[in-house]
């Protein structure tokens, strides 16, 4: 069921999951990794899917690795490093109920949340953190007063034979700017870090773990500081174990893929200013394929899925041209599927102009001509609930809206503008903010003082993938007043009963 691995070697699986075993001089006290672990830590993160896919991933399958290492007798903390709620099909509809359910069958003993957790507002966050059966943990997270938010920790110390573990949860302090998280606050991780590792050591903390929700630069960071000694992060969806001596760091793939076991054998000696804690890690890491999924938790997914087939499977449409939403195409040029939504936008906001960032499709899929197309294909490629916006914005500001969407090229980035209602046409390898060579609105050359009517999504008025400009225009039709994207792009699709939506040229690159 699993792969054990030393703290001396290198490990890979699967094509496509970079694992990264750095390979220095300890800087312990060396002890017996074969010996009886002292305790044991599971991790999982980014785990958005019910069931599996070819065989691989789901949740009767991560609850069978759950259980199965609940039943070796060793005191285990299993550890969720957030990214569930959303996106998904069935999120659409119940905005993560699901996901709740299906978790609290097999409890974390933590819980940091990632920013999905806040894609569809701090209220339904709240909602389902109270349907929660297991703890969430974020030190740098509060209200907008500043105050903690009801519910959540910050840290825990755990008692395991000679040893104590302190452990703190750290959440991506960057929520604000790509989920919808309201007025809650997200303070800086590392300061954070620093304040709860300095506590929980006086607390009397042997060894450190945080697990957190944060870019493998964060990640790489907190390793670098030598605050913790044990690192256990979602967000990048890798499948990463490291160990340089000092710290750990593990990262667990995504969607139940890949389960990663740490097993600790810790010794201590000495008390008050003379006691010595060492500890040696060693890893195990569970390939899903290879496990039998928990028969419960199967018939639990198997009537949320047929629950959710008498909804989705319902044809709605054929399409005329090719529709391409895969990542690396929707994030760096026109597409026929970025053109659909962006026109629905426009359609239902009556705007002049309108745009949506590439990361809000998420079909990552090829339609030939004359596919049928059902709510389930729709829905997945359209799984956050955006809410459509009206702005007002002179042609200047329009110019750099397009600017930042073009920002990060060659990288291809979430934040590329996909277009209604203009064309326009760019040099990729001009500096950055010098990129826009023309705009073309309704047939005529923009004009840099007039004032155009802008559609979008809550999400980028909200500052939403690095678009700061945008929180600053004039709203005209703002998120309390809008309609959902995903259901008016379903419903006009399913009142046309075709997609006629092409490329048409309004993206040319010089």
């Amino acid at each position: 069921m699993s792969s054990r691995i030393s703290r001396r070697g290198v490990f890979a699986i699967g094509a496509g999951l970079p694992v990264a075993f750095m390979d220095t001089a300890s800087a312990q006290t060396p002890v017996d990794a074969t010996a009886q672990p002292t305790f044991s830590l599971l991790l999982v993160n980014d785990i958005y899917r019910m069931s599996d896919v070819k065989g691989r991933g789901g949740f009767p399958r991560l609850a069978a690795i759950v259980k199965a290492e609940r039943a070796r007798g060793v005191p285990m903390l299993f550890c969720h490093a957030g990214d569930c709620f959303s996106p998904s099909l069935l999120s659409g509809f119940d905005q993560g109920e699901h996901i709740v359910d299906l978790t609290n069958l097999i409890p974390p003993d933590v819980f940091v949340p990632g920013n999905h957790e806040f894609d569809f507002g701090k209220d339904i966050y709240l909602k389902r953190m109270a349907e929660a059966r297991f703890p969430f943990f974020g030190a740098n997270m509060s209200l907008a007063d500043g105050s903690p938010v009801p519910g959540m920790k910050s840290s825990e110390l755990y008692r395991f034979g000679e040893v104590t573990v302190g452990l703190v949860g750290l959440v991506m302090e960057e929520v604000p700017q790509v989920s919808s998280p309201g007025d809650l606050r997200f303070g800086p991780v590392m300061e954070t870090l620093r304040r709860e590792a300095e506590s929980l050591r006086a607390k009397g903390a042997d060894i450190l773990v945080a697990v957190a929700h944060t870019e493998r630069s964060v990640d790489l960071e907190i390793v670098r500081s030598g605050l913790v000694d044990i690192l256990l992060t979602g967000h990048d969806h890798d499948l990463a174990i490291t160990f340089d001596g000092r710290t750990v760091m593990v990262e667990s793939n995504e969607e139940g893929n890949f389960v990663t076991a740490i097993d600790v054998v810790a010794r201590a000696k000495g008390t008050g200013l003379a006691r010595e804690v060492s500890w040696t890690p060693s890893f195990r890491v569970h390939d899903s394929a290879k496990v039998e999924p928990d028969p419960g938790v199967a018939r639990v997914v198997a009537t949320y899925e047929s629950n959710l087939s008498s909804v989705l499977d319902v044809v709605v449409a054929k399409n005329e041209f090719q529709l391409d939403s895969r990542t690396s195409v929707i994030r760096s040029q026109e597409t026929a599927t970025g053109n659909l939504v962006a026109e629905t936008i426009r359609e239902m906001t009556g705007a002049d102009v309108a745009l949506i960032n590439a990361g809000a499709i998420r079909g990552n899929a090829v339609f030939a001509p004359g596919s049928v197309l059902r709510r389930r294909e729709l829905l997945t490629e359209l799984p956050f609930a955006n809410i459509g916006i009206l702005l007002e914005l002179s042609g200047q500001d329009l110019v750099a809206v397009l600017e930042h969407g073009l920002s990060s090229l060659p990288d291809p980035q979430g934040r590329f503008p996909q277009i209604a209602g203009m064309r326009f046409t760019y040099n990729p390898r001009e500096p950055v903010g010098r990129r826009v060579k023309s705009v073309e609105i309704g047939g005529a050359p923009l004009d840099p003082v007039r004032r155009y009517r802008f559609g979008s999504t809550h999400f980028l008025l909200g500052g939403g993938d690095g678009y700061a400009m945008l929180p600053k225009a004039t709203v005209l039709i703002g998120q309390n007043d809008g309609k959902l994207v995903p259901t008016e792009v379903m419903n006009r699709v399913a009142e046309k009963g075709v997609v006629t939506a092409r490329i048409d040229g309004r993206i040319a690159v010089m």
